[in-house]
């Protein structure tokens, strides 16, 4: 059995990651404010990632999942505090690359800020370069969109709303805009491989091996929820962000290091089917943003006149 820690543990990835490693028999431990619902099987250990104080001075862990790490600050103070470690896996982002490189990405990218994440992007970038500085042998994953069940974000949510509402979906240009994902699950699973086999490569870009368009993403969420859409194109000059739930924004991830240790990942169909099971249970987990109220009563006057 290992002892793990796992960073936040309550929301979407951290959640399934803490209940993931539950599930495989692991000694799971997570570290939040316990302001919502533990995952079951976890031990909390109850504390600001800020305020760690001598809260885990005295602990040994055999891994720390580090899910919720956003700048250097974050990862110093977690490694300032912790007792000892073995092995230290950093989620981090596609956003550390700027939009303006070679696309795909690959992991010699360089990296900088994209004007579409901003300090997200560049706090991410500090944030890893932090953790290279002290401790050489942990692993960095940058995933591109993350979806599955637990996922609170309104990404698929909204488009299962549209569906669920019969709604017809309002389709930015012609929909030929690609989406990269990467399914939770999948990301636990390489997770596994890097504690298995230990590669020699430190840093990965993870996430599927093509992209989608927004057409045949949509089209597969409203599948998933018994639905067909109908789709009438978005043409007027106004901010996509404001009526769909991505930037207009596309890019693409070389996964290829990846795909040698990890060849398989989720077809979108599976992985959507289960989104939409847990959405359908747990609509009031998602934070939802005002696109269909922006759709209703500022989109279509311009779609009309």
């Amino acid at each position: 059995m290992k002892k793990v820690l796992v960073t936040g543990g309550t929301v979407f990835v951290s959640r399934y990651v803490a209940e993931y490693y539950v599930k495989k028999g692991f000694e799971v431990y997570v570290l939040n404010r316990n302001t919502r619902a533990q995952p079951a099987g976890t031990t909390l250990i109850e504390a600001d990632r800020h305020d760690l104080g001598d809260r885990l001075r005295h602990e040994q862990f055999d891994v720390v999942f580090d899910v919720t790490a956003y700048t250097a600050q974050d990862v110093n103070m977690l490694l300032d505090a912790i007792g000892s470690y073995g092995l230290y896996i950093m989620i981090s982002s596609s956003a550390v690359y700027p939009e303006s490189a070679a696309q795909p990405f690959s992991e010699e990218t360089p990296l900088g800020e994209n004007k579409f994440w901003g300090k997200y992007g560049t706090d991410k970038i500090e944030g890893e370069a932090a953790l290279v500085k002290r401790d050489p042998n942990a692993y960095i994953l940058r995933p591109p969109y993350l979806y599955g069940p637990m996922n609170n974000v309104y990404r698929e949510a909204f488009v299962f709303a549209c569906a669920m509402g019969g709604r017809k979906f309002y389709l930015p240009r012609d929909g030929e805009m690609g989406l990269q994902f990467f399914h939770v699950d999948d990301l636990c699973r390489f997770m596994d491989v890097i504690l298995a086999r230990r590669p020699d490569r430190h840093i990965f870009n993870v996430g599927n091996p093509s992209s989608v368009s927004i057409r045949e993403w949509v089209t597969m969420c409203y599948r998933a929820v018994g639905k067909q859409p109908d789709f009438v194109r978005v043409h007027q000059p106004v901010a996509q962000r404001n009526y769909f739930c991505f930037y207009d924004y596309e890019y693409e991830l070389d996964v290829r290091e990846q795909e040698r240790l990890m060849p398989k990942t989720r077809s979108m169909e599976d992985g959507l089917k289960e989104s939409a099971a847990w959405y359908l249970a747990n609509q009031g987990a998602v934070r939802e943003k005002p696109l269909i109220a922006y759709i209703d009563h500022q989109l279509l006057p311009l779609l009309i006149f």
